[in-house]
């Protein structure tokens, strides 16, 4: 179970605890006419499963060679004792960890788990609900989802459950959970959906059901139903200051996870879109600066050379506001919008570019091709002797052999280096540092300091509060929506 302390728990077996109420007749069940879980629950416990994982200890070989003593000195007895204490000449005990699973297909036996509970582990068994414990196969994994495919062989007869609609989940509908918290075996627990698309930077793709029911370690991995007896969650992780259930409990939806666990299936591993570009989140001072009415959408840092979106005419510093008809709101929408999409299909995009909206086709490329090919999103990039632009509180410098050599620019990035920060400036408010390459001011190349100075003045002077600029720092390009001092 991944665990957030104070931060995040890796539910290692999510738990759900039973609610209690002190109303003196019971809460009604939407869908369950006796107000008991007890008849879904009865058709579901034989389809989860636990998974234990072992990986194996060497014992250590960095001992000096012993001494020889004479038969029966004192100081042969002592060294033996002394051996024995650090383990030597004894088999190391395994580490062992503990999960939950469950079986999505009985014919073919495959189970789902979370990838942290089997990673790194030599030998992984499937315990079912009778305690029969049954080598796995690992199938494939995804260390983005957290999410792994293990496949089992037996002649018994097996359960399996389906995947549900998790989109549908509203906050306040019921939710059971079954699990192997603390190695305890199955364990039914129940609560409710406290929140929807939670965000806990524990990858590119967060979009956690939040939960208040029980989740414990060893629930990692198990399912989370809707009072339809589907799937619509995987128990993954908890927020815990202590280690135990606080009733903040995290599950990867199920139309997050179906799409990662049909690739694997058929690929052994995940195939992905990717548009090649390095994003960053718009800003009110962004979204002003661009004269963007909404702030909204994904800003487009960096392009990769060749990639699918240079090909289709998208550059930096276009945002990106739709995506395949889908509405980008915000900036981690599009990661997941692209990676759902599929490989060599047609993307229709929209973006918002010198005031206004435009739309290409981009060609979708495979995100795991270009992670094995070394490809990232990089974009232009780096500047003569002291132009001072008060109301942005920096001095800029053109590009010289001189500078590249103190603030090891690259040869390939042009631009006006900035050679001082005031201190207490908007700029060293925003970490804008000495060195710093600005590439382009309000989408425009700059390479004269000059020339920046009368861009901003013209900001200035057209009223606008902020100006947009690219920056490249070692090789890596961000943009910033610098706040202008007025002058007195």
């Amino acid at each position: 179970m991944r665990l957030i302390t104070a931060s995040l728990i890796l539910a290692f077996c999510l738990v759900f605890t039973p609610i209690t109420t002190t109303a003196k007749t019971p809460l009604p069940v939407p869908g369950a006419q006796t107000g008991s879980f007890a008849d879904m629950v009865e058709v579901l416990i034989p389809a989860v499963v636990n998974i234990s994982s072992t990986q194996k200890m060497e014992a250590p070989e960095d001992f000096p060679e012993l001494p020889q003593f004479p038969e029966g000195s004192p100081f042969e007895d002592f060294f033996e004792e002394f051996m024995e204490r650090r383990g030597g000449g004894m088999p190391m005990t395994p580490a062992a960890s503990l999960g939950s699973g469950f079986i999505i297909d009985a014919e073919k036996g495959y189970v789902i788990t979370n990838n942290h509970v089997i990673r790194d582990a030599d030998e992984v068994r499937v315990i079912l609900h009778d305690d029969e414990s049954i080598p796995a196969e690992i199938i494939g994994r995804d260390e983005k989802t957290d999410l792994a495919v293990l496949k089992i062989v037996t002649d018994k007869k097996l359960t399996a459950v389906e995947f549900g609609p998790s989109e549908t989940l509203r906050v306040g509908d019921w939710i059971v959970a079954i699990g192997n918290p603390f190695g305890l075996g199955g364990t039914v627990t129940a609560g409710i959906v406290s929140a929807r698309q939670r965000d806990i930077d524990s990858g590119p793709y967060d979009d956690y059901i939040q939960t208040d029911a029980s989740i414990n370690r060893g629930n990692s991995g198990g399912p989370m139903f809707n009072l339809d007896g589907k799937v619509i969650g995987i128990n993954t992780a908890i927020f815990s200051p202590s280690g135990g259930s606080v009733g903040i409990g995290f599950a990867i939806p199920s139309n997050l996870a179906k799409p990662v666990i049909d690739q694997i299936i058929e690929y052994g591993r995940t195939r992905r879109g990717w548009l090649g570009v390095r994003i960053q989140s718009v800003t009110d001072e962004i979204a002003e600066s661009l004269g963007l009415k909404e702030t909204k959408g994904a800003l487009i840092a960096s392009v990769t050379e060749d990639g699918p979106a240079e090909k289709a005419g998208i550059e930096a510093g276009d945002i990106i506001t739709k995506f395949n008809g889908k509405e980008i709101d915000e900036m981690r929408t599009l990661p997941r919008a692209v990676a759902e999409t599929k490989i060599d299909s047609k993307a229709e995009v929209t973006y918002w570019r010198d005031g206004k909206e435009k739309k290409t086709k981009v060609v979708i490329g495979e995100l795991e091709k270009a992670e094995e090919d070394g490809l990232l999103a990089t974009g232009p990039s780096s500047t003569d002797k002291g132009t001072e632009v008060e109301s942005a509180g920096v001095k800029l410098s053109t590009m010289s052999a001189a500078l590249r050599e103190e603030y090891d620019i690259p040869k390939d990035v042009n631009g006006v280096v900035i050679t001082t920060v005031k201190h207490l400036s908007e700029a060293a408010k925003k970490g804008l540092i000495e060195g710093d390459v600005i590439v382009e001011i309000n989408q425009q190349p700059i390479t004269d300091p000059e020339k920046a100075k009368e861009i901003i003045a013209k900001a200035e002077k057209n009223g606008r509060s902020s100006v947009l600029l690219l920056i490249n720092r070692e090789g890596d390009v961000r943009f910033v929506a610098l706040r202008l001092k007025k002058s007195e």
